[in-house]
């Protein structure tokens, strides 16, 4: 019990080291590159492009997993994602960083799947949805605390890229260095989408749009910023204070979903996100302070609605069907995130800087319109049939959506041990060689 204990600690303290690195990038890249004089369409482009390669990463990790082990995976794609982030400085060239952006993109991806997948093999049923919870305020407040650190250095030098390839490279160490054994794995079943559709409208498409929403704050939520004149310390509370509503928020959220049909909590707090983005056109001359309130409740409303859509979807689901549809339901949310970025970046070289929350007013209003029309075409789930709301990070992979469910995620295939006590991970490191 204390090695797995100490195993699922050792996975948190990674995941926490690999956003704030990656919280940290974001920003940066997006601040360096309007810096470099990069229009706002190519700054967009370059968001979306960390997307695409993300929503690759998580598709095609498994297969590489299945082939040569987790340790070589994920040793593999935190040197390769070092190596990505360093670059960007050296060579000053859009499409050269539309480049790194996707395999930064991919490796991210990859290194969440692996991590979650030794995640889910420590947890109990039991404890599944705690540690999951647990999971999402760490990699969430990590990603909100890498936004304080663009206050360390000069955003135009290299000193916050060199950070970024530090705190990387230590999110390796917990892991390769935990003696819990290498998970099982497998990539999940696959369910036709067209029945996805037909099962749960509301959550396939909402996730989409959560999508549109949530790619464009992470990957243009900097530029806007910038554009309306904060100076550098309150850009990196800007952007900090987005993802810590996030995680104040988004238990109560998820609560108040579990108490009342799940479509009317996402028509309110959709309303909500909209209100906060035409509230922030309203305050955008006004004080630091108030459009910094603004920006955390426009965080803590728009965030939680990847969970609402997900525990909606899983509404509809059998436990079988929760494990196969979970891979559909991030390639939704990647298909909007990978589109978002580069729509507020057009939206914003048409309107300028009132573009950016024109558009996620606009993104949040049609998911709620949707979700009404949903109301009028099916009724709601009896509250004693829905399932609970758990959080999820908006950049889970299939693996982590389905952690919440008990009974569903144990291992798919066991894989053999090598002989009496040795452990799989022993195993897989021992043929490495020398270290």
């Amino acid at each position: 019990m204390n090695t797995r204990v100490g195993a699922a600690g050792a996975l948190l303290l990674s995941m926490g080291l690999l956003m704030l690195g990656n919280g940290l990038q974001g920003s940066l890249i997006a601040l360096r590159a309007s810096m470099e004089g990069f229009s706002t369409q190519i700054a967009g482009l370059l968001m979306s492009i960390y997307f695409v390669g993300f929503l690759a990463g998580s598709t095609l990790t498994p297969k590489i997993v299945a082939r040569v082990g987790h340790v070589r995976v994920f040793a593999a794609l935190a040197s390769l994602a070092s190596s990505a982030v360093v670059l960007h400085p050296l060579f000053i060239d859009a499409w050269l960083w539309c480049g790194l952006r996707l395999i930064s993109g991919f490796c991210i991806a990859g290194l969440f799947v692996v991590a979650e997948s030794w995640l889910n093999d420590v947890a109990s049923n039991a404890t599944r949805g705690r540690l999951l919870s647990l999971y999402v305020v760490i990699t969430m407040a990590a990603m909100a605390s890498g936004q304080m650190l663009l206050n360390l250095a000069d955003p135009g030098g290299y000193d916050l890229f060199i950070l970024i390839t530090v705190l990387v490279s230590l999110a390796l160490l917990p892991v390769l260095l935990s003696a819990s054994p290498a998970p099982a794995f497998a990539a999940p079943e696959h369910l036709n989408l067209r029945a996805l559709y037909r099962l749960s409208p509301l959550g396939l498409l909402g996730c989409v749009g959560t999508g549109l929403s949530t790619g464009a704050v992470m990957g243009m939520g900097v530029i806007y910023a910038q554009q309306i004149g904060l100076a550098l310390g309150d850009i990196a509370r800007y952007m900090g204070l987005v993802y810590a509503g996030s995680v104040l928020l988004q238990w109560p959220i998820g609560r108040l979903s579990d108490a009342f049909d799940r479509r009317r909590v996402i028509v309110l707090v959709t309303s909500l996100s909209a209100a906060m983005a035409l509230l922030a056109l309203v305050v955008v001359d006004a004080a630091a302070p108030l459009q910094l309130a603004v920006a955390f409740l426009f965080g803590g409303l728009s965030f939680p609605m990847y969970s609402l859509c997900v525990a909606h979807t899983n509404d509809a689901l059998t436990p079988r069907q929760m494990v196969a549809a979970s891979s559909h339901l991030v390639l939704a949310f990647g298909i909007g995130a990978a589109l978002g970025p580069s729509l507020a970046a057009a939206c914003m070289g048409w309107f300028g800087a009132d573009g950016y929350y024109a558009y996620l007013a606009l993104v949040h209003l049609a998911i709620g319109v949707f979700a009404l029309y949903r109301m009028t075409r099916r009724g709601p789930v009896p509250l004693a049939e829905q399932g609970p709301c758990v959080p999820v990070a908006a950049t889970a992979s299939p693996l982590v959506m389905t952690m919440g469910q008990e009974g569903v995620c144990a291992p798919l295939v066991q894989e053999p041990a090598s002989n009496g006590d040795a452990s799989p991970i022993a195993d897989e490191r021992a043929s490495l060689g020398p270290q």
